[in-house]
C-alpha cells in the first residue's frame, strides 16, 4: 500500500489513506532507521502508534492508513506531531460522524 491510496504530506509524516474492504480502519506505523539508535527509533514509533490509536482510528471507518515518519520527525516533540496528526485526520475524506 506504500503507493496505494490517497497521499497525504505534513511536514515530518507521509500518510497514506485507502477505503478498505472491512467495516473498520486499520492503520501502520512505518518509521525508518535514518541513522539513530534503536531506542530513539522505537520511541518515535510508539508516540506514531499512539497518535494513530487515539485521534485516526477512532475518526475513521472503513479506511486502511499508512504513516510513514520522514528523518526530521526524530526531532519532533510529542505535541508537535500530535498537531500533525491532527492536520491529516482533518484532511481525511471518509471521518466517522459518530465523533
Amino acid at each position: 500500500m506504500k503507493k496505494a491510496g490517497r497521499r497525504l504530506r505534513t511536514e515530518h509524516l507521509e500518510v497514506r489513506a485507502s477505503d478498505s474492504l472491512l467495516s473498520h480502519a486499520r492503520a501502520a506505523v512505518i518509521v525508518g532507521k535514518h541513522g539513530h539508535t534503536i531506542v530513539e527509533r522505537n520511541q518515535l514509533r510508539r508516540r506514531l502508534r499512539e497518535l494513530v490509536r487515539v485521534k485516526v482510528l477512532s475518526a475513521l471507518e472503513a479506511t486502511d492508513i499508512v504513516v510513514r515518519a520522514l528523518p526530521s520527525a526524530y526531532e519532533r516533540s510529542f505535541a508537535e506531531l500530535s498537531k500533525e496528526i491532527d492536520e491529516v485526520v482533518g484532511r481525511l475524506p471518509n471521518r466517522s460522524t459518530d465523533t
